[in-house]
């Protein structure tokens, strides 16, 4: 009889450290790039709350042949000198009673309901207004500006979104 010796099944050390070299190179390429895609999803709720001021302006101009003016209180109310709000994923808490008593978020029917990132601000004449939304979305100290300019010429209301550039945060 003829004994045979069986073969290890299995991975070498060497098969194992190249997965695992893989693995490393990998996430070091998808991980940033998931970053950025996250900041750039927190920056959507700017463009959006901005465009519903836009055009809560533009109909208040189509009504009355103005603009809302004056000078709206920044809400919600910032913590501190930093924009962070700090709360659960950088959230500011939501306080629509605070739009609702300000005259001029009521005038522009505007208040947010959801907790969210930005601070918004509005100053307006009866043919010009500037709305701003501002926010820290890592809490790295470097605030965003996403600034909404609306005009009116020849009984035209128009509005224009300017935003930071995208390595701004």
């Amino acid at each position: 009889m003829k004994l045979t010796k069986r073969g290890q099944g299995g991975f070498t050390l060497i098969e194992l450290m190249i997965v695992v070299a893989i693995i490393g190179i990998l996430a070091a390429v998808a991980i940033p790039a998931f970053m950025d895609y996250i900041k750039r999803s927190k920056r959507v709720e700017a463009s959006l709350q901005l465009n519903k001021i836009g055009r809560s302006a533009k109909r208040n101009y189509s009504e009355a042949a103005m603009y809302v003016a004056g000078l709206a209180a920044q809400l919600p109310s910032k913590p501190g000198a930093g924009g962070c709000c700090g709360g659960p994923n950088n959230h500011c808490a939501a306080n629509p009673t605070a739009f609702a008593s300000d005259v001029v978020w009521r005038q522009l029917d505007f208040q947010i309901d959801e907790d969210n990132l930005f601070y918004y601000d509005y100053t307006g004449t009866a043919t010009t207004f500037t709305a701003k939304a501002t926010g820290d979305l890592d809490c790295d100290g470097t605030e965003i500006v996403y600034t909404l300019n609306g005009t009116a010429t020849n009984g035209n209301p128009a509005v224009t979104l300017i935003e930071p550039p995208v390595s701004a945060d």
